[in-house]
This record gives C-alpha cells, structure tokens and sequence, in this order.
C-alpha cells in the first residue's frame, strides 16, 4: 500500500504516540494534534488522506472535526473512542465516519482498519458507471446526479460502487461488509444499513431498494 497523510488527533499523548508510532512503523506520514480545535486549524491548512480522531476533545468535539475532515473529497475518518453503546456508534457514523474503533484497542487492529479504508475505493482509470442520471467516477472518487456533485465517504463511495457494478442483481450484506473493516457478526450489518440509508438521503433518488433477508439491489434511475 502507498504511504498515505495521516492525521491523528487524540488528547492522551500516551494513546497519540502509540498510534502514530504503529502508523508510521507502517510506512505512513503522521501529524499528531491533542486539541479539536488545533486539529481544525491544520485541516484549513493542509490536506490529509485519513483523520484518526477522539470523540471527547479539548476546543472542538470528535463529531464536529470529523464533519469539517469530510468537507475535503477523499479524505476518510476514523474515530477512536471510549463510547462503546451502539447508538453512539451509529451517530458517529452518520456524521460520516467510516468506521468506529472502541478503546482499549489493538494498535495491529486500528493499522488494518485504516489501511481497508485508505484501499476502499481504487483509482481504476477510466472507469466510469453510469445509472441513470447518476455518473459514478472511481478514478477521481466522485459522484453526480443529474448534475448535482454528491459528497460521499469512502465508505458509501466503495458500497455505491458495488451495488451500482451489479444493477438488478442482489447483493449480500455479507458482501457489502467485506467492504468495511473490522470483519462480520451483527455490528458490521448495522453499519451496512447506516451507510445505505445516508447513502439514500445523499442522493435523493429510489435506486436502493432493500430485498428483506438477502441484502440490496440497485436498481438504475
């Protein structure tokens, strides 16, 4: 994997330290910040291919850095945080996280959960999906409709993808996971249907359709 810009940002030094080192053992370039409100100050002035970042920060909370991270296109979140409770983990990924890693942690763990995401979505030059009024372009990680730019996560991008490559034909949440770090069991599916349904809210059109005890189908506009 290409060495990717990371930028951590977590209030504990020992913790900071611990995922920088792991991350840049893994041939990355890490920047490190212990207040939200620094962090935001860096993300006006550089760019980042990946945020690792606490909910519970000094000056500007997890949810509210990670929304500003995703205003830049390309640029995946992780958040790394001691709220364990599902609705937590849902509201955090709503707010556009790709994915939710709960402490104590494994630093081995956290390193393959960012290197699935940063390897999410390939640039695959000249491929382009059109459905309808939607333009899919993974080589530039970009999506419209009717015009319209979509911003998407690496997440949503890379399950868009997949369910848009098979048009008509159902596709496993078992699949659609495999997209995601962090494995299977009935977590990862919840984080399927949270993915999907911003998905569905994103770009406003009925291509998604749900098939009950099997997955989904994406049907073109």
């Amino acid at each position: 994997m290409a060495a990717a810009r990371v930028l951590v940002v977590e209030d504990d030094r020992k913790t900071a330290d611990l995922v920088a080192t792991y991350l840049r053992h893994a041939g990355h370039d890490v920047a490190v910040e212990h207040a939200g409100d620094r962090a935001a100050a860096r993300l006006d002035r550089e760019s980042f291919d990946l945020v690792v970042l606490d909910l519970m920060l000094p000056g500007v909370d997890g949810l509210t850095l990670g929304r500003k991270a995703r205003e830049r296109p390309g640029t995946a979140v992780i958040l790394l945080t001691a709220r364990t409770r599902e609705e937590e983990k849902v509201a955090g990924l709503t707010s556009g996280a790709d994915d939710y890693v709960t402490k104590p942690f494994s630093p081995r763990e956290l390193v393959a959960r960012v290197e699935a995401v940063l390897r999410r979505v390939p640039p695959a030059e000249g491929e382009v999906i059109v459905r309808g009024a939607m333009r899919l372009d993974a080589a530039q990680r970009s999506v419209t409709v009717a015009g319209r730019t979509i911003d998407l996560t690496p997440s949503e991008l890379s399950i868009l993808r997949t369910l848009a490559l098979r048009p008509g034909r159902v596709v496993s949440r078992a699949r659609l996971v495999e997209m995601l770090p962090g494995g299977g069991g009935d977590t990862m599916d919840r984080t399927v249907d949270v993915h999907v349904r911003n998905l569905r809210r994103k770009i406003e059109l009925d291509c998604i359709r749900t098939v009950v005890g099997a997955g989904y189908r994406f049907v073109p506009p």
